[in-house]
């Protein structure tokens, strides 16, 4: 099986990007199932119904999420979608899903979604939330996906090694700077800290250059406009062997699209 996962969409140039190259993507790798990170998509910050329309319409699957997934009101609205996943470790009762599984190619995928607790929100534990599910999950499907959404580079690799050979792949996202660790772990869970970006490329992680700056050199509260100009697709091809659930292979991709009037 044959996984495209995409870092983090950003605004209105991210989803010009995926629109834009995903299809040929998808086509040149014999792609079977396509992961995006979504929670920045509307704007920056937030999934509204349009913006995630537009994901799937550019041939993203399923879309994931993180600490930004609830920054539009209007998610709410398609927060129950089977295709949307937040994290699994908001605590009971929370709206959506944390996991769901998939039929991809007459094979089984499960999608999981988690969120890190360094230096963001204060949620369950991530580590011992996950287990038990995995532990249900395994008895359906041995193919199994991680979406690890957290800051800190420890965080995510800790839990790389806690679910080594219990899952497909753990992939990090949220940073949005693509780092060059992909590996495939001794039991066989592929391996990534961070996937990186899909929006402007020059840009301070999606965000306006000059803003960011002034930020930094004021500590004076600004709003965070996204950037336009270059974009850039950044993601991992993933492939699994479906009859055991381990990774075959993990290489990072990077994409450019030139510059275009907004």
């Amino acid at each position: 099986m044959r996984i495209l996962l995409v870092g983090d969409i950003v605004g209105k140039k991210g989803r010009q990007v995926i629109r834009e190259l995903i299809p040929q993507i998808k086509q040149d790798y014999k792609i079977d199932f396509c992961i995006a990170n979504g929670e920045n998509a509307a704007g920056g910050f937030g999934l509204t119904q349009k913006t995630a329309d537009e994901i799937f319409k550019a041939g993203v699957d399923v879309i994931t999420g993180g600490n930004h997934i609830w920054n539009k009101k209007e998610i709410f609205q398609i927060i129950e979608n089977e295709n949307i996943i937040r994290p699994l470790n908001y605590p009971p009762g929370v709206p959506g899903r944390g996991y769901n599984i998939y039929n991809v190619q007459e094979n089984l995928l499960a999608i999981i979604n988690l969120a890190g607790r360094v230096f963001v929100d204060e949620l369950d534990c991530p580590f011992r939330t996950v287990l038990p599910e995995i532990i249900k999950i395994r008895e359906k499907t041995l193919n199994i996906v991680i979406d690890m959404h957290a800051e800190t580079t420890s965080e995510k690799v800790a839990m790389g090694w806690y679910l080594d050979g219990k899952v497909s792949a753990v992939i990090g996202t949220h940073t949005h700077v693509q780092t060059a660790d992909e590996r495939i772990l001794p039991q066989g869970t592929a391996y990534i800290t961070d996937i990186g970006m899909t929006g402007p490329r020059d840009s301070v992680i999606g965000v306006k250059t000059e803003i960011i700056l002034k930020k930094f050199l004021t500590q004076i509260p600004l709003r965070f406009d996204v950037a336009k100009g270059v974009g850039q697709l950044c993601g991992v091809l993933l492939e699994i062997d479906t009859s055991t659930g381990k990774a075959k292979s993990i290489s990072r991709i990077q994409k450019i699209l030139g510059d275009y009037e907004e």
